[in-house]
């Protein structure tokens, strides 16, 4: 292995596109924030390989160097805040908060949700138990003061995974309809802000639709979400429609209780002239997609990938190739393209915290992209958009009164996702 895994992602952090991450949750009373100050710093400790600051080896890789000062816990600001700044205390996390609610802020290079969700879970434990006595716990709960296992830090090594070939491949991916969308944000120095929209459904009813017509969460957003872009972009001649299901690949790499990021993309393609079947029918695809795709030989190959990337990156001679080389060669940038994307963590175990939880929602980068919580008896979708054209909502939103799914939905709201500083 070169350098450290959770370094890589940074070098393809920009102004725009910064790679960051945050986990909105509302509690029943508002925050004590002394009480939340303890819990935070009490419970970051517990994190060794979150507790760090980006430097520059003599190499010019970045590296991540121990950093004991402790988390920041601020007032939600309505900006941007840098991660890696003196505001943060060079951290790559943070913590803010506003009334009821508390916001995990954190880069996107250490870990995903599934990473993100330890350090979120232990921080909310210890401040619920200050605040209201013990409380039974979640059972992936890592308590605050326990030992940090090998399964957290295992990182496979490449050269020991099969490089068997998959029986078949998925002939899907590669649509650039929205791309468009998603440049006019990127490249027009006047936008300064993306947005998002959290719709609530209860999870009875979801599910009851959900087995009414034989699917998931994952499927049935696909769908929806294929009638939403059929209706939003005009019909071009050789073009299709694809969307992408976030899919975590640990458990195929031998990685289950690593809180690093393994996500790799199912595609789910759709035609034009599919456009007027119903959500049952374009539900079946998606299943079928995601069980053609579900393959450990597409784990294997990605992570692979994913490696060879790495070790290009580390190859290049100085700070500015390496970031070059990133933005060419990552897998974030030469994965297929698709039109939407859903990500879906499943069910959040949150033990005898969730009696004090109104909400969960994740906010992070991307246009046309739906991240999904659940927890007992709701599910949270946060619908992102890049701008402020409410279009795509609407036609989401009349999908779910067609098909008799009772929701609520907030206005629009700013993302304000961090930004980063890096060492030059």
């Amino acid at each position: 292995m070169g350098n450290n895994p959770d370094t890589y992602l940074l070098y393809e952090c920009g102004e725009k596109l910064s790679f960051t991450m945050r986990m909105k949750y509302r509690l029943d009373e508002a925050i004590d924030v002394r009480l939340l100050e303890e819990a935070a710093r009490e419970a970051f400790t517990r994190y060794p390989y979150f507790s760090v600051k980006v430097g520059l080896d003599e190499n010019q890789n970045y590296t991540l160097i121990p950093n004991d000062k402790p988390i920041a816990v601020l007032p939600e600001q309505d900006r941007r805040i840098v991660l890696g700044s003196d505001e943060v205390n060079g951290h790559l996390f943070f913590i803010s908060y506003r009334n009821d609610t508390i916001y995990f802020n954190a880069s996107h290079a250490p870990c995903g949700g599934f990473g993100l969700q330890f350090w979120v879970k232990t921080t909310l434990y210890s401040y619920m138990c200050k605040k209201y006595g013990q409380i039974d716990p979640p059972k992936d709960l890592k308590f605050p003061g326990s030992p940090v296992t090998e399964g957290e830090l295992f990182y496979p090594d490449p050269n020991s995974l099969p490089k068997d070939e998959p029986i078949s491949r998925y002939n899907g991916g590669d649509s650039n309809l929205a791309i468009g969308r998603f440049l006019k944000y990127l490249l027009n120095p006047f936008a300064k802000e993306n947005y998002y929209y959290e719709i609530e459904i209860p999870a009875d009813k979801f599910m009851e639709y959900a087995q009414s017509v034989d699917g998931s969460p994952y499927t049935i957003l696909t769908a929806m979400m294929y009638k939403v872009t059929a209706s939003l972009f005009k019909e071009k001649k050789g073009t299709h429609i694809s969307g992408r299901i976030a899919a975590d690949y640990r458990k195929d790499i031998g990685a289950n209780e690593s809180y690093r990021d393994f996500v790799r993309f199912i595609h789910v393609k759709y035609e034009w002239s599919m456009r007027n079947e119903l959500i049952s029918k374009l539900n079946m695809r998606a299943r079928g997609a995601m069980v053609f795709q579900n393959q450990p030989e597409l784990a294997y190959e990605r992570f692979i990938r994913l490696e060879e990337a790495h070790r290009g990156i580390d190859a290049q001679p100085d700070l500015k190739q390496k970031r070059k080389y990133a933005a060419k060669h990552s897998t974030f940038r030469s994965d297929p393209r698709d039109n939407y994307t859903i990500s879906y963590l499943g069910q959040v175990d949150l033990g005898g915290m969730q009696q004090h939880i109104k909400s969960v929602y994740n906010i992070t980068d991307g246009d046309l992209m739906l991240e999904v919580n659940a927890i007992d008896d709701k599910f949270f979708i946060s619908f992102q958009l890049i701008d402020k054209n409410k279009k795509p909502l609407t036609l989401f939103l009349d999908i779910l009164k067609t098909e008799n799914i009772p929701f609520t939905v907030s206005e629009r709201k700013p993302r304000h996702l961090p930004s980063i500083k890096l060492p030059e």
